[in-house]
């Protein structure tokens, strides 16, 4: 039996098709037809459909087209705020030109993407604002804000994403006032919420999705039950970012925004009711108090919580500690009962200080059995409980699901719901287990679709044999001059990934020390700059006029950072990107598999280690057009059995055994390069 919608899937994509007509440059791609097809099959049946798309495959366009043929409402998610943006603003509007729907479409983003008027006023009465130039910004915020038709922060790409303003003038769950709010008609958070529930196609991201699930708050619990096909975009970080959500936690940062809610509240709205001074300032710290119980750690350490307390931790102490936390905490309640009727912002506030009271005391029972807790330490602390995973909540909740619509006769009728994940790297086996075990996804139908790119052409890989042990103290150093060598090579143009913190600070000195004020390459260090003026200045070194750069990064990095073209042709790599053993979650997991009978490396390890490798390489050719190196300064890549393991889940490129070779090939397809110091 023939599937219309899949004969319609193939037409799009066929040579005289409409995306043919459309974009001079189209050309069909057998595994994006192939992956179309899947995904077609899969809306029509309903199910689950897992697809690794390799980079170059046209992902995007291969699930969108069936969405948006299928007559079906569609929830798209994907994995962050910029990536919604380029859907919603371009791939989508683009496509429904192409094909001739006049589908409506819409964007959902969490509530900390969208102003808050209620809360822009309060800071604009604020006298305690974060420095001088944070005035200057709200000045402008409220400029923007009494123009802007959305409210959503991205419309102000001069407002740093770090900016400690934006807690002040946005809410959260904690601190929204729902429909006592004086600014609800024109909250902006329900505005696009009602133009969701109004849209065929609504664009949402991973975060947004599970923290509405987590709470059943408006978004997901109003708009889920209404949609029959879901498509998860960048896949690979539904499983990390799902359990952020379904656990639990409770941070010093968090009760520190609290503190000053009150505090602005009280002073404003019920000054001389209560000393808020003094019990916001005892509140205050005791917070202080357990933070410096806490100690010095390194930068965004996690330190296993054993027997009902962290790990290096007096026990008696920091029973007391949370004693007294109560304690400050219930005083400030009792203050806030006193006020509760004069204003609907001391009534959420209440709810707030009743919370933090409820989670300091279940974090002061034992952890529920199927979950990992821990203490992570920065700037802040925060109290995390998470699952090991999500599958219980996917198929308790989830996948099992079925969805009331009206058939051709209008009558209603139950269909099963169609989930589409797809990503470029989501394990390195044909069942892609790493995905699918932690996300519940046993008996979904997995489709592997290889890259387009002739990488055996496009790309080299050089592994230095006579590298240092990345266990040696001079690792990094060594990665640091191998990396100055392919850059001077190629007029800057390179990416240095590493696995850790400390390398990508002694690495990023080491350059920028060795490049000193040099007139024509620029050292850009993760960190000292926010990720989008760092991506954007990468981009642009090529430009005449600009200086070389060399990019030095880690973590995020590593994926979603898309640099076609000359901009980048040399990514180098640190070291194998292992999970580190000795954090909590890491270990659980590991142990896991061990009471499973199964070993933790093989189970756990490697396969989390080849796909993290496989998303950095994946930073080098985003194009058929582009040519680079991809450098892994880990000797165990070439000289272990599990290393040809990694090694094989790679893309296919071509081998070079020496540096001369390497700097020989990278000086080929640039003519900018000089090889000079």
């Amino acid at each position: 039996m023939t599937n219309p919608l899949s004969d319609a899937v193939r037409e799009v994509f066929g040579p005289l098709g409409p995306l043919a007509r459309a974009t001079p440059h189209f050309k069909p791609r057998a595994g994006q037809t192939q992956m179309a097809m899947a995904v077609a099959d899969t809306l029509a049946l309903g199910g689950s459909l897992v697809v690794e798309a390799g980079t170059g495959v046209g992902k995007t366009f291969a699930y969108l087209v069936p969405a948006l043929l299928s007559g079906e409402r569609v929830l798209l998610s994907t994995a962050t705020k910029t990536l919604q943006d380029q859907l919603y603003a371009r791939d989508i509007p683009d496509l429904l030109a192409a094909l001739g729907l006049p589908l409506r479409l819409a964007m959902l983003k969490g509530r900390g993407s969208y102003v808050c008027q209620q809360r822009l006023a309060m800071a604009q009465q604020s006298a305690t604002l974060p420095d001088r130039a944070s005035v200057k910004t709200l000045s402008q915020i409220q400029t923007w804000a009494s123009t802007t038709r959305s409210g959503d922060l991205a419309e102000m790409p001069t407002l740093d994403e770090r900016s400690p303003l934006i807690p002040l003038i946005t809410s959260n769950r904690d601190n929204c006032l729902g429909s006592t709010c004086g600014y609800w008609k024109e909250c902006h958070v329900n505005a696009a919420r009602k133009e969701a529930m109004a849209a065929d196609v609504v664009v949402i991201n991973h975060h947004l999705f599970f923290a509405d699930l987590a709470m059943r708050e408006g978004g997901m619990a109003e708009l889920l039950p209404s949609v029959r096909v879901v498509v998860f975009d960048e896949a690979h970080q539904l499983n990390e970012t799902g359990i952020q959500f379904l656990g639990q936690q409770l941070g010093t940062g968090q009760m520190l925004d609290l503190a000053r809610d009150i505090l602005a509240c009280g002073l404003q709205l019920a000054k001389g009711l209560a000393d808020w001074q003094s019990l916001v300032g005892d509140f205050e710290k005791s917070l202080r108090d357990l933070r410096l119980l806490i100690g010095k750690h390194p930068p965004n350490a996690r330190l296993r919580w054993l027997d009902g307390y962290p790990q290096g931790i007096n026990p008696h102490d920091w029973g007391e500690a949370m004693l007294l936390l109560t304690q400050r905490a219930q005083a400030v309640l009792a203050a806030l009962e006193m006020v509760v009727d004069a204003a609907p912002e001391f009534v959420r506030l209440h709810e707030r200080v009743s919370d933090v009271i409820g989670l300091v005391a279940h974090f002061s029972q034992a952890c529920p059995k199927g979950s990992v807790r821990w203490l992570e330490v920065g700037a802040q602390a925060r109290c995390m409980e998470a699952p090991l995973d999500i599958a219980d909540v996917m198929q308790s909740r989830l996948l099992q699901t079925v969805v009331t619509v009206p058939d051709a006769q209008g009558q209603a009728v139950d269909l099963p719901r169609s989930w589409v994940f797809t990503s470029a790297t989501l394990g390195d086996d044909e069942q892609l287990t790493w995905f699918t075990e932690p996300c519940g996804l046993s008996q979904a139908h997995v489709l592997r679709v290889e890259s387009p790119f002739d990488y055996a052409s496009q790309a080299w890989l050089y592994v230095p044999q006579d590298m240092v042990s990345p266990k040696d103290p001079q690792h990094s150093a060594a990665v640091g001059e191998l990396a100055l060598q392919v850059a001077h090579t190629l007029g800057g143009r390179t990416l240095v990934l590493t696995t850790t913190s400390r390398a990508l600070r002694a690495i990023g000195a080491q350059l920028q020390t060795a490049l000193g004020d040099s007139a024509s390459m620029e050292v850009l260090v993760q960190g000292e700059s926010p990720k989008r003026q760092l991506m954007q200045r990468f981009r642009q070194a090529i430009e005449p006029g600009k200086k070389a750069c060399i990019l030095v990064a880690t973590a995020s990095f590593w994926e979603g950072f898309d640099v076609p073209g000359e901009a980048l042709q040399a990514v180098v790599i640190d070291k194998l990107p292992f999970p580190p053993p000795n954090d909590p979650l890491v270990e659980a997991r590991g142990q896991r598999f061990e009471e499973q009978g199964r070993s933790s490396f093989n189970a756990y390890f490697l396969p989390e280690a080849a796909v993290s490798l496989k998303q950095g390489a994946g930073r080098l050719i985003r194009r058929e057009s582009d040519q680079g190196a991809l450098v892994v300064c880990d000797n165990r890549l070439v000289s272990t059995g599990y290393g040809r393991r990694l090694l094989a889940n790679l893309p296919p490129m071509q081998r070079v055994q020496t540096l001369p070779a390497l700097l020989q090939a990278l000086q080929a397809i640039t003519k900018t390069g000089t090889n000079a110091w």
